[in-house]
């Protein structure tokens, strides 16, 4: 039983717990150490307190047991019985604890929460937000719309690559690079997590040749390249670097989430005025373990809610640990409304190239997305440009519905790539 029509507005958070404890003992331990209580009674937690502020237990759903732990650290009860018990817990937090504020809502929902000895494993699965939240962070500006709109791409997915060498071209040698690319036709380029603002390549450098680059070849052909640049640093430095982009004509920044934080990502949002490409490097460290971490359904929503226009989901069929399952859900949580909006675009890459477009539309039924290939555009036997084309003739017959084969006897980007992509 909850109390909150009496507290007013509650966030609602759901887990994935396992425990040499009682379930029900270790969901009050998670409801307590995240709202009034500690691991002893205080004078100052009263009935009164734990009314007003305490956090209460929504539901808990048994799962099967384990026999040992998933995660060290854990201390069972001294009569326990080997048994780790696991289960799902939704708890709910009066709003009123913190506030329309996302790191606070963070402090709240995780916190201390990972590193109680009651657990051997703990995972948010997904959180529920309440409208204050809707009316303190405004989300995506641009989404999929705005961003389609700006790179000049309809009916199809955008199709880019990254520029590789990841890092290590100085600013001459990436002209070359981005210059090929233009040409080849892509719609999107973007930097590597690893390149930001190296020093014998500085940001303001970067920025000027490649929108030299960009420019010039717009101007020949109507087509202008949208280059996500990293723009991740420090906080005093984003608007800055925000700012470098804008003025030399960029159309998108990117940042690496986890390195400037939601916070930082929200910041960037409140004066940007290009898409912010959300890079989500280091997510591995927070998930890849089942028994730790966070899902990508509660972590999407933090992203879209500071203001991420595009998010990396992965991609099927990938060079990463993930599952084709759990992209699938990726995609259709980014996908899915929040607040009747906060559009994103799901970002694919790794592993992408023609002979994955026919697939990946099947499965996931949209073509609005990023559809990121390195190694599909840059190692097609045709050079970049074919590479481009092949990418472009296969989401052609996937949309379609097609005879991929039959297309590709007549077109030879396509055949190419196939010989030399399909595993």
């Amino acid at each position: 039983m909850t109390r909150g029509d009496a507290r007013g507005e509650v966030v609602k958070a759901t887990y994935w717990i396992e425990t040499p404890y009682e379930l029900r003992r270790a969901a009050e331990t998670m409801a307590g150490e995240q709202s009034t209580g500690t691991f002893v009674p205080v004078p100052g937690e009263t009935p009164e307190v734990k009314a007003r502020s305490g956090a209460d237990i929504v539901r808990i759903e048994e799962l099967e047991p384990a026999k040992a732990p998933s995660l060290p650290g854990a201390q069972p009860p001294k009569n326990a019985d080997g048994l780790y018990r696991r289960g799902i817990v939704e708890l709910e937090f009066p709003m009123h604890n913190f506030g329309p504020s996302i790191p606070n809502l963070m402090a709240t929902i995780a916190g201390n929460l990972y590193e109680l000895r009651e657990f051997s494993g703990l995972r948010l699965l997904d959180v529920e937000l309440p409208e204050s939240f809707k009316r303190r962070y405004p989300g995506p500006k641009f989404g999929v719309e705005g961003t389609r709109r700006l790179a000049g791409v309809y009916g199809r997915p955008i199709i880019g690559t990254i520029v590789k060498p990841s890092i290590g071209l100085t600013v001459e040698e990436l002209r070359l690079v981005v210059r090929e690319l233009v040409e080849a036709g892509l719609d999107f380029i973007k930097d590597d997590e690893l390149n930001a603002n190296p020093t014998f390549a500085p940001l303001e450098d970067k920025v000027r040749v490649v929108m030299e680059e960009i420019e010039r070849h717009a101007d020949k052909t109507g087509k202008k390249a949208m280059y996500a640049f990293n723009i991740t640093g420090d906080i005093d430095e984003l608007r800055r670097n925000h700012d470098t982009v804008v003025r030399h004509g960029g159309t998108c920044v990117m940042v690496s989430i986890q390195s400037v934080g939601l916070a930082g990502l929200a910041y960037l949002n409140s004066f940007s005025e290009v898409p912010i490409h959300g890079h989500r490097n280091q997510w591995g460290m927070m998930t890849r373990c089942p028994a730790l971490g966070m899902e990508f359904a509660a972590y999407q929503k933090l992203c879209r809610l500071a203001g991420a226009d595009h998010l990396h989901v992965n991609a099927l069929d990938s060079k990463f640990y993930e599952s084709n399952e759990s992209v699938i859900r990726s995609v259709e949580g980014v996908r899915t409304p929040l607040f009747g909006g906060y559009a994103c675009m799901p970002v694919l890459s790794s592993g992408q190239s023609a002979a994955t477009a026919e697939s990946t539309y099947r499965r996931l039924g949209t073509y609005d997305l990023m559809n990121i290939a390195g190694g599909g555009i840059m190692a097609h036997p045709g050079g970049p440009a074919s590479g481009v084309r092949s990418m472009q003739l296969a989401w052609e017959a996937a949309i379609g519905g097609l005879d991929r084969e039959a297309f590709a006897a007549e077109h030879l980007e396509l055949r190419q790539a196939l010989d030399t992509f399909s595993k």
